[in-house]
């Protein structure tokens, strides 16, 4: 049975009220001014809010809230725009609660070790503002540079150095949360447990289902004494995926893992000048950190099991601009891909270690099939693909061909027992893959936990959980634990 119709809202009484509540010029109406808003990093689905309201603190986003909730008016919380799933795609008829200027940092305990903030701070200005103190805070995606604290929390960001360090449920010790009805809560402590619900590990990768979230205390731990990275060159994928399950099995956990392909490589060399090398058909990127001792022993260890993989090349970093240089190739991957195509989709699936080698197989094929090609980089260590499918937007049927061979990629994650994101969310962009990945029950406690946050569901509504309607109508399947399915999905 479909929901009833809401009222339509009056849009006139509620720029009024908002404009009461934000200071001058930060409620934008117009196409104009609204056009920035209309999308995030997927720039594949777009659409145009009612306003976009840009508090500037805690009282102003609650009190936003207060009025929407007061007036059933849905509301899409955004930070710097930088998601890859359409987790911030507004809702036409709602508004759309920028936090961007919510950007400053509180406090900074160097004895205590972390940095209280408010969500609109930048990612890698946390750790500029803990240099003086020899600190960083460790998750680090490739969009650290713009991405905020906030967006991080809302779709639990990893990156690069996450396979050693955590994601950022693994990172953030507390926050402050405004309700859907303005109402403050605070999440987590920083003493080393607290009692009750560990509803702080709920909040994060939340996707702004929950509440918006108006202040972060995160972790900082010391820079490490010196860091090296080997680069390893293979001359099939299958052997870089094996060796990668060789270090993991070897009992090394790197300080980060990567891997790129043939196609990223030549990609990225002409962007940026690595040194990658042109003819290895993938790389890996395998960090270690520590103290020069550490550093020492783990990377003797790295390179022998490499070797032994079958790497046909290593190159370890001699000092720390190098290594700057081997690790700014695989940062700037995105760019690089979109220099040389029209337009990519980017996926996030994940999937275990054991599987890299047949999944990036079975990949290639699916690219002979839908006649698109597609980069290969991810993260290697805890199996966090990133294929990065070309395709012309501008082209007819492109588009709708870059979405199926996506969909097959995230099936395919599931069928090997894997998860359809490992960072970057579900948004609208994988919200039907939910209805294969989870049970229906499962579905349902999901929802569950949304009303008893947000019962009239104003907030991202139509993100991150279907309803079982739209399972239903789609016909998708969940694929049971430890079925099989050989050689790969079927078509649903």
């Amino acid at each position: 049975m479909n929901a009833p119709t809401p009222p339509p809202i009056d849009s006139t009484a509620l720029f009024s009220a908002l404009a009461e509540v934000l200071p001058k010029g930060a409620l934008l109406t117009t196409v104009e001014q609204m056009r920035p808003y209309e999308c995030d990093g997927l720039s594949m689905y777009r659409r145009l809010p009612l306003c976009v309201a840009l508090p500037v603190d805690e009282q102003q986003v609650a009190a936003v809230l207060r009025i929407c909730d007061a007036g059933g008016v849905p509301v899409v919380a955004r930070g710097h725009g930088t998601g890859l799933a359409g987790g911030a795609l507004p809702e036409q008829g709602g508004v759309l609660l920028s936090l961007a200027r919510l950007n400053r940092i509180l406090a900074l305990d160097p004895v205590a070790r972390t940095a209280r903030v408010q969500p609109g701070v930048r990612n890698l200005a946390i750790s500029e503002a803990a240099a003086a103190h020899a600190l960083y805070y460790a998750p680090d995606p490739s969009s650290q540079i713009a991405c905020s604290i906030g967006g991080n929390v809302a779709e639990n960001s990893g990156g690069v150095h996450c396979l050693k360090y955590g994601l950022t449920v693994h990172n953030v010790v507390a926050a402050r949360l405004a309700l859907a009805d303005g109402q403050i809560i605070e999440l987590g402590s920083e003493a080393p447990d607290a009692p009750g619900y560990d509803l702080m590990a709920l909040l994060v990768g939340s996707e702004g289902l929950l509440g918006v979230v108006t202040e972060v205390t995160v972790k900082l731990l010391p820079r490490p004494q010196l860091a090296r990275v080997v680069m390893a060159c293979f001359d099939s994928v299958e052997k870089a995926g094996q060796g990668v399950a060789a270090i993991i099995a070897a009992g090394i956990i790197p300080a980060g893992l990567e891997m790129m392909d043939k196609l990223a490589i030549e990609a990225v060399e002409d962007f940026v000048k690595a040194g990658y090398p042109l003819d290895a058909e993938a790389i890996l990127l395998a960090e270690s950190d520590g103290t020069p001792e550490e550093v020492a022993n783990e990377i003797e260890r790295i390179e022998a099991v490499l070797k032994a993989s079958g790497a046909t090349a290593m190159r370890t970093s001699k000092d720390e601009a190098e290594r700057l240089k081997l690790w700014a190739g695989r940062k700037a991957a995105f760019p690089a891909v979109g220099r040389i195509t029209p337009d990519y989709y980017c996926m996030d699936g994940t999937i275990p270690r054991r599987h890299l080698g047949d999944v990036l197989r079975k990949i290639a094929g699916y690219s002979d099939e839908f006649g698109l090609r597609c980069a290969n980089v991810f993260h290697a260590g805890d199996g966090n693909l990133h294929p990065l499918i070309f395709y012309d937007a501008n082209k007819p049927g492109d588009l709708e061909k870059a979405e199926a061979f996506g969909n097959r990629i995230l099936d395919l994650s599931v069928a090997v027992g894997g998860t359809i994101t490992g960072e970057h969310g579900v948004g609208v962009e994988k919200i039907d893959a939910m209805c294969t990945q989870f049970h229906a029950l499962e579905l349902q406690a999901f929802h569950a936990v949304k009303a008893a946050f947000d019962p009239k569901g104003l907030l991202n509504p139509g993100k991150a959980v279907p309803s079982l309607h739209r399972c239903a109508e789609m016909g998708r399947m969940h694929i049971h634990a430890g079925q099989t399915r050989h050689p790969e999905l079927p078509r649903f």
